[in-house]
């Protein structure tokens, strides 16, 4: 891995506000994960704003949950939270970014989603093996499941 973010783009068929109300809907994160670890939100606000704080019920080989916190935000736009474990975990690991950004071209909304380990206290272990190369096929599916979902409401 090359620098702190894996990023991947595609083009979808669908208005931007209909992906970015996807997105930020933490109750659909589930819907979209193509990772397959995200299990259900928790405390979430029925919307994601600016400065949101939501929890997620994860399980990757056993459960556990994080909390998020918005960190950007525009509207159809831009989109991140940055994400810890809950509790006392979430004072010495995590941190990392997931970010949306969307911008409108022809044929669609171009969506481009970041894994950014910038900020996160693990970052010289995250970037380390097959994780990233992982994560970033995770991320593939992911804004596949976007593509999907938000075909089938247009």
């Amino acid at each position: 891995m090359d620098g702190d973010v894996v990023t991947v783009e595609r083009v979808i068929p669908a208005p931007a506000e209909a992906i970015f109300d996807l997105i930020a809907d933490a109750s659909r994160h589930p819907d979209i994960d193509g990772s397959g670890a995200v299990k259900h939100a928790k405390d979430s606000p029925e919307r994601l704003t600016a400065g949101s704080t939501f929890g997620m019920a994860m399980h990757m080989g056993f459960g556990y949950s994080m909390v998020n916190t918005v960190v950007e935000f525009e509207e159809n736009r831009r989109i991140a939270w940055q994400a810890v474990p809950a509790g006392f975990a979430g004072k010495f690991v995590g941190g990392r970014i997931w970010r949306y950004e969307l911008e409108p071209v022809d044929g669609g909304t171009r969506v481009r989603e970041s894994w950014d380990v910038s900020k996160d206290r693990q970052r010289i272990f995250l970037k380390l093996g097959g994780l990233p190369a992982k994560t970033k096929g995770n991320m593939e599916q992911t804004l596949a499941r976007v593509e999907e979902l938000t075909a089938q409401s247009a």
